[in-house]
């Protein structure tokens, strides 16, 4: 008996001692969800030249046509420049003279956007002059472009005839022609002599692709002050018939010659 209670007060104080244990014990943290990471948009892409490949300088003669062929998307106008034969006036100036040049190339979306037929309907003369529209014959920085003198020279000419002006805003480079109005979309090449910018639109000259207007009639040569009268030709009239009175007044003649004979018959009888 005496063992049993011992055993049951050994039951009683394992139980108050678990019991105070439990009380005890710090409470258990609730659980938490993981951080989630911020999302981070997509990086930019890098920043591309418009026509897609910004032709480093190299050694050796400046060959526009090579450039522009690396550059790529100015196939329609380097078609043009070699029919027309001014990539070998460029190529002399560049490699044989003092003299740069600044070339607005427009890219092959710029001469899509022309009407259909537009180059064809152009003669050849004029096509050297529209090629010769977009070169400058001065090396020009885009920097330099804030200062230049408007209307710009082109190899074309100036004036009036083939007005072009540069103007910029900010880092904006604008070309206007009087039809045209574009901006500077890109650097393709440029070196201390020569400089080729991108363009997405052909310039057109006014001059060139203006309808003419049909020159006015001549007027009328005026009048005399004293104008002379035609002279009045009267119209010819038939003539006569007069053989029959020729022939009684010869009848009458002969009968008059009967009766004087006759009478100076008789006369001599006596």
């Amino acid at each position: 008996m005496k063992q049993q209670s011992l055993f049951s007060f050994s039951i009683l104080l394992l139980f108050l001692h678990s019991t105070k244990t439990f009380a005890q014990s710090p409470a258990a943290a609730p659980v938490q969800a993981p951080p989630v990471a911020p999302v981070q948009p997509p990086p930019a892409p890098p920043a591309q030249s418009p026509s897609g490949v910004q032709v480093a300088p190299s050694p050796g003669p400046l060959d526009v046509v090579k450039i522009l062929g690396k550059a790529s998307h100015f196939t329609v106008f380097v078609r043009l420049l070699k029919a027309t034969q001014v990539d070998t006036e460029l190529f002399l100036q560049l490699n044989n003279t003092n003299n740069g040049a600044t070339i607005f190339a427009p890219s092959d979306g710029a001469f899509s956007g022309l009407k259909v037929g537009t180059l064809n309907s152009l003669s050849d003369g004029d096509k050297i002059e529209l090629v010769k529209f977009h070169i400058m014959p001065t090396f020009i920085s885009t920097s330099q472009f804030q200062t230049v003198s408007n209307p710009v020279r082109t190899l074309a000419g100036a004036g009036n005839r083939f007005a072009l002006n540069v103007t910029t805003a900010g880092n904006l480079v604008n070309i206007t022609t009087g039809l045209t109005n574009t901006t500077i979309s890109g650097t393709v090449y440029t070196d201390s002599r020569l400089a080729i910018y991108q363009v997405d639109k052909v310039l057109l000259p006014l001059d060139m692709f203006t309808p003419k207007s049909p020159p006015p009639a001549p007027s009328p040569a005026p009048a005399p002050e004293n104008p002379k009268k035609a002279p009045i030709i009267e119209s010819p009239v038939a003539p006569k018939d007069i053989s029959g009175a020729v022939s009684l007044i010869v009848q009458n003649h002969l009968v008059l010659g009967f009766v004087a004979v006759g009478v100076i018959s008789a006369m001599l009888s006596f």
